[in-house]
């Protein structure tokens, strides 16, 4: 998998994480949430009984690093303009109850709108790919449809090529 795909998958599990219990302090709930991506990723390589419950976690892998310096300002960006985000959707999602969209496509399509929008190192259509790639991974194969086509709707309004990188 790819560093950016990875990044914008753990971006997507934080908003989820975010989205149905909001922390009070931004910053320390993102500290944790690197830190327990970490400690996984541990648990992965060796069994859990390999290092005691004090045990310090080691410092961060440089592709750890990379994951976190693409992810952290996707995630700040779209938690800063969520309301205004949210409106796309809603715009392109007349006959469904904005919470009754599955929590986990709202916050994909958070991620990839936001990147639309404000990311102009990254071509719409990237992003749009990514978005349903990741809601194949996390949600449903539906979901992949229901994300392409309201992203599809975003990306016509934007004033920039859908393929070229500004």
């Amino acid at each position: 998998m790819g560093k950016r795909r990875e990044a914008r998958e753990r971006a997507v599990q934080f908003l989820f994480q975010h989205d149905l219990n909001p922390p009070e302090n931004l910053d320390q709930e993102l500290a944790l949430f690197w830190n327990s991506q970490r400690t996984a990723a541990l648990e992965e390589e060796k069994a859990p009984s390999t290092w005691g419950p004090r045990a310090e976690l080691p410092p961060p892998t440089v592709d750890e690093a990379e994951t976190r310096l693409f992810a952290e300002p996707l995630i700040r960006g779209v938690l800063e303009q969520r309301d205004a985000i949210d409106e796309h959707i809603k715009k392109h999602t007349r006959n469904w109850d904005f919470h009754r969209i599955a929590a986990v496509d709202r916050n994909i399509m958070r991620l990839a709108i936001y990147e639309m929008l404000n990311r102009e190192d990254i071509p719409p259509i990237v992003s749009i790919n990514e978005a349903v790639d990741i809601a194949k991974k996390f949600s449903t194969q539906d979901s992949g449809k229901f994300v392409n086509g309201i992203l599809d709707k975003v990306r016509g309004e934007l004033m920039r090529p859908a393929r070229i990188v500004k």
